[in-house]
This record gives structure tokens, C-alpha cells and sequence, in this order.
């Protein structure tokens, strides 16, 4: 799986002769498939503040840090609540649909470790590196000669 330098547009969307093909409105990886990223699916299991940071920077296009969104969740006393609002992001994002349940279900009932190893696994699909962080995966797109992709103007917290 190819996941450094790969030209993804404003829209979040890769090129069209990435590794793995990411369809616009289908998830690329179902949620129970944590084996597919054993180690993401250990360090979410016991940190799952570190795979939440990591995710919310890329989804946020690096507005917020990986460590501020880390210690937001876990300073949260219903973390539920954060990790769906921020998969419901992810969704918006690449269009996903609200499956195989709600993203509130997911969080609140369902294994959230799961979701958010999902959502990693998602977004590395799709051609970014969660563990570098997003100025990172700007840089590798910068250094490769590609467009990195683009914040649109006016968009900040």
C-alpha cells in the first residue's frame, strides 16, 4: 500500500493511479478490519488518544495539532462524543455514507477503538500518513513535485 507521495487534491481525493482504489462515497476498509493495521490497531487499543490526534490533524488539514486534539480526547468525560463528531468529518470529507451504523453508535456503543482504527486506516487509503502529521504530508507532496493539497482560504477554527 502506497501511502507517501501521492498528489491529493483539495477535495481529499488520489490520484487516479493510486494503490488502492478509494471510490468516491465507499469506505475502503470495514470497520471490524483492524488485522489490516496490526500496529495502528495495538497502539488504539491502549492509546487511543495518540490514533485520535493523529487523525483529527489531517482531518482538520493541520488546524488543529495532533497533540492539542490528543489531549482533548482524552480530557473529554464523553469521548464518544469528540470521536463521532470528528468521524462524522471524515465522512463529510470523502463523502462516505453513515454505515455499517450511525457514526454516534459507533463511538458510544460499538468497539470506538474499531472506529478510530477505521478512520486511520481510511485516511491512509486514501493517501495520507496520519503518523507524520499534516504539514509533514504537505512536505512529501511538496518534495515528490506534487500539489499538496489545498485549505481553502477563510477556513479556520
Amino acid at each position: 500500500m502506497k501511502s507517501e507521495g501521492v498528489d491529493v487534491s483539495s477535495d481529499g481525493k488520489p490520484p487516479a493511479n493510486y494503490d488502492k482504489e478509494a471510490v468516491e462515497g465507499q469506505w475502503t476498509t470495514g470497520l471490524w478490519d483492524c488485522r489490516e493495521d496490526g500496529s495502528n490497531c495495538l497502539l488504539t487499543c491502549f492509546l487511543p488518544c495518540i490514533t485520535f490526534g493523529q487523525t483529527a490533524e489531517i482531518i482538520d488539514r493541520g488546524t488543529t495539532p495532533s497533540r492539542v486534539a490528543s489531549i482533548l480526547y482524552c480530557g473529554q468525560q464523553c469521548r464518544c462524543v469528540y470521536g463521532s463528531l470528528y468521524r462524522t468529518k471524515l465522512r463529510r470529507l470523502f463523502s462516505l455514507p453513515e454505515a455499517p451504523y450511525s457514526d454516534s453508535v459507533i463511538h458510544y456503543y460499538c468497539c470506538c477503538i474499531c472506529g478510530l482504527s477505521q478512520e486511520y486506516r481510511e485516511l491512509k487509503n486514501r493517501g495520507f500518513d496520519p503518523s507524520i502529521g499534516w504539514e509533514a504530508n504537505v512536505q512529501l507532496r511538496k518534495a515528490d513535485g506534487l500539489t499538496p493539497p489545498i485549505v481553502a482560504a477563510g477556513m479556520s477554527r
